[in-house]
């Protein structure tokens, strides 16, 4: 696999600023139109998240639900999951990151309006965060506890942190609401006496086949010279004048998609810990060279990514744009080759620096 590189900082951070070492310059990638087999919100339900005070919600296109909480000082999360359907499953997880900076692998303490609850260390490279998990059998308990809640504090290895419920409620109501439990047995916050079976599926996600695999024999993340038609690209040109590091300017990436069809990864900028490339589909020897159209699950396209690689494997082209050096926020995408085009086939997005490792990320996209 292609290896990956860097990420750009976000644009609201909520635990660290961007310093001036973590600022890189903006993707030079041309933008682009995306066609109808490449455009993320063409069926099912749209992506959306919303802030409510203190906490984040975010709801997928198949409307699989998050809800997410900080810490009043210090770093550390609760996050509510709502799977959509009437038999929809609830979770809830935590995370803390001490200040001694060790991580955590015991279990953690939620006292919630002074009742405990006790949940278990989830396992995985969460370092240097500790992060577990509620019990199943409570989770829907708690989670509308904390919609009513007034006080939570998480413990953990002899800390302490307070957690803040403003928002809460009204995060969990607005899940209800686009998962149509309002009113149900099934809701979190407005509750019912109706039966659960009104409550809708979730919405079906996309189908994406990816194309056979071929050979990649001269092909790879190393070693790889521009072809002349693509150097002589003025969007490539512009590019690469932005990378006089040639530690950097080195970076090219290459791969054979089909007997007719040759991807090239052009880098053009770096920073702390991000690494951009503009993307390029050409014929045999870089001929007739067009930009990549990469959608993303808000319909925007373009041709750049940060910290992008090449999967000739899985066929697969990814992405993980940091909001941070340790990785915490930011947004993680994949695309994969169908043979005509590539097609997002994924998507997770953290637009909060709160400590959350990328596997607890909200999904913003998923496909079949």
């Amino acid at each position: 696999m292609m290896r990956h590189l860097g990420g750009a900082c976000l644009a609201a951070m909520a635990l660290a600023a961007c310093g001036p070492a973590d600022e890189t310059a903006a993707a030079s990638a041309p933008s682009q139109t995306a066609s109808a087999e490449n455009a993320a919100a063409a069926s099912g339900a749209r992506s959306e998240s919303r802030k409510f005070r203190d906490w984040l919600a975010v709801c997928d296109n198949t409307n699989d639900c998050v809800a997410f909480g900080p810490a009043s000082e210090g770093t550390g999360w609760v996050r509510v999951g709502s799977a959509p359907g009437p038999n929809g499953a609830r979770t809830v997880s935590v995370g803390f990151w001490p200040t001694s900076g060790e991580g955590l692998t015991g279990p953690m303490t939620l006292t919630l309006d002074g009742r405990n609850h006790v949940a278990a260390p989830v396992a995985g490279d969460h370092e240097p965060v500790g992060v577990a998990q509620v019990r199943a059998a409570d989770a829907a308990a708690v989670a509308s506890g904390l919609a009513a809640g007034e006080t939570l504090t998480l413990a953990a290895g002899g800390e302490t942190v307070t957690m803040s419920l403003s928002g809460a409620s009204a995060a969990m109501l607005w899940i209800d609401e686009r998962q149509g439990r309002l009113n149900t047995p099934a809701a979190l916050v407005r509750k019912g006496t109706g039966a659960p079976s009104p409550v809708p599926g979730p919405e079906s996600a996309p189908h994406v086949i990816a194309a056979p695999p071929i050979a990649q024999t001269g092909f790879g993340d190393s070693g790889q010279t521009l072809p002349p038609a693509l150097e002589a690209v003025a969007a490539v040109k512009a590019c690469r004048a932005e990378t006089a590091d040639t530690a950097v300017s080195n970076e090219v990436m290459s791969a054979r998609l089909d007997a007719s069809t040759e991807l090239w990864a052009v880098p053009c900028f770096a920073g702390a810990y991000n690494v951009g490339h503009d993307w390029y589909l050409t014929g045999p020897g870089g001929r007739d060279p067009r930009a990549v159209s990469l959608a993303s699950a808000g319909g925007e396209t373009g041709a750049g990514t940060i910290n992008g690689g090449y999967d000739a494997g899985t066929r697969t082209l990814s992405a993980f744009s940091k909001g941070r050096g340790i990785g915490d926020c930011g947004t993680a995408s994949t695309w994969t080759w169908t043979g005509r085009s590539f097609v997002l086939s994924a998507e997770s997005e953290m637009t909060e620096c709160w400590g959350v490792p990328a596997d607890f990320w909200p999904t913003t996209w998923r496909t079949r």
